[in-house]
């Protein structure tokens, strides 16, 4: 039985299910240990089945046109609201708040992962009070003096480290970071995921660090806490870190950070084929898939080991020719992680163990 932490949840997404700024609700609606998830708020999909919507197969999770509708269609009273929106910026639409505050006045906890602290506005912390409920804002920086700074600690380490990063940002390095832990659960290994991202903790990781708000001077510190951490307390077999944006993302460089602190022994490449631009920005062509291999590789002396396919704008019977042309142009194994499982994968990876 899969284990819950913090109660039922709604997940509040309208207007954004099943597009790129949609991101948190689809990791919470695939998998959380977090939540248990009643629902989606679209209004656009209401009445369809979340996991129908997001990856052609029922997962049993509804989707509602709005708070009022959900309440009363529900058995049980929803714990959270949770903002399952991540749009550019990690700015809160003005119409969610509507919603927000009506989460508060029945007596919903309210968890939101954006830049726009609910926390800070007056009106929303006197209605928490009021009905004795909570908001907690995920990516709101700790205190300086609970941060860590690196130490080369993660030299200690000496369980296989994996590193999921990708050629764009919202491409799925998190949903195949997961897919991988528990393919590699399946197959009798312990693995850790190490969250560096807001939805990550949402979906109930319980090594994590929010990357993209940490202050920079201890990004690399909290990286290697964070993996540290897991090593030291569960003494897994293999840790799998998730990337943030890419390296030659011009609004999210991520990946270097990760290299540099977190010092994995391969990395997975997660890449969309049929992306040609970087995501949300028109004319910043997404460099090729041979260049930001060679780029990793370079910067970390570590090899790229896998692509793994985000098969955007593909159909199901193109995405096999697809990981043949990638293997062919960059003599890397191509999966398809999200479509056809990870057991290959997951293979080749256990092989390097031992």
């Amino acid at each position: 039985m899969k284990r819950i932490i913090d109660g039922k949840a709604l997940v509040y997404c309208e207007g954004a299910f099943n597009t790129p700024n949609g991101k948190t609700a689809h990791g919470l609606v695939r998998f959380t240990e977090r939540y248990e998830i009643l629902g989606v708020l679209d209004s656009r999909y209401a009445g369809q089945d979340a996991g129908q919507v997001l990856d052609g197969r029922d997962n049993g999770v509804k989707v509602f046109k709005d708070l009022e509708e959900a309440i009363k269609a529900i058995d049980a009273k929803p714990d959270y609201l949770v903002v399952g929106l991540a749009p550019d910026g990690g700015r809160l639409p003005e119409e969610a708040k509507g919603s927000i505050k009506l989460a508060l006045q029945h007596g919903m906890n309210v968890d939101s992962g954006l830049h726009d602290f609910l926390t800070n506005d007056p009106e929303l912390v006197a209605l928490a009070k009021k009905n004795k409920v909570a908001i907690r804002d995920i990516r709101k920086t700790p205190d300086r003096d609970k941060l860590h700074f690196f130490t080369g600690d993660i030299e200690k380490v000496d369980c296989l480290k994996l590193a999921v990063l990708g050629t764009d940002s919202a491409l799925g390095k998190r949903t195949t970071a997961w897919i991988l832990v528990h393919g590699f659960r399946e197959a009798g290994k312990k693995a850790e995921m190490i969250g560096t991202g807001q939805t990550a903790w949402m979906q109930g990781a319980k090594y994590s660090m929010v990357m993209d708000s940490c202050i920079n001077d201890f990004v690399s510190g909290e990286i290697e806490h964070a993996v540290v951490s897991a090593w030291k307390n569960e003494d897994p077999d293999v840790i799998v870190i998730e990337g943030q944006g890419s390296l030659m993302n011009p609004a999210y460089p991520g990946g270097f950070e990760i290299l540099a602190a977190g010092r994995p022994d391969y990395v997975i490449l997660q890449h969309a084929p049929k992306r040609l631009e970087y995501d949300g920005f028109p004319g910043y062509r997404l460099h090729s898939l041979e260049e930001q291999i060679n780029a990793i590789q370079v910067i970390s002396g570590k090899e790229v080991i896998a692509v793994t396919v985000n098969h955007e704008g593909m159909t199901k019977a193109e995405i096999p020719e697809m990981c043949k042309q990638i293997t062919m142009k960059t003599k890397l194994p191509a999966y398809d992680v999200l479509e056809f499982g990870a057991k290959e994968l997951v293979n080749l990876l256990v092989g390097k163990m031992e």
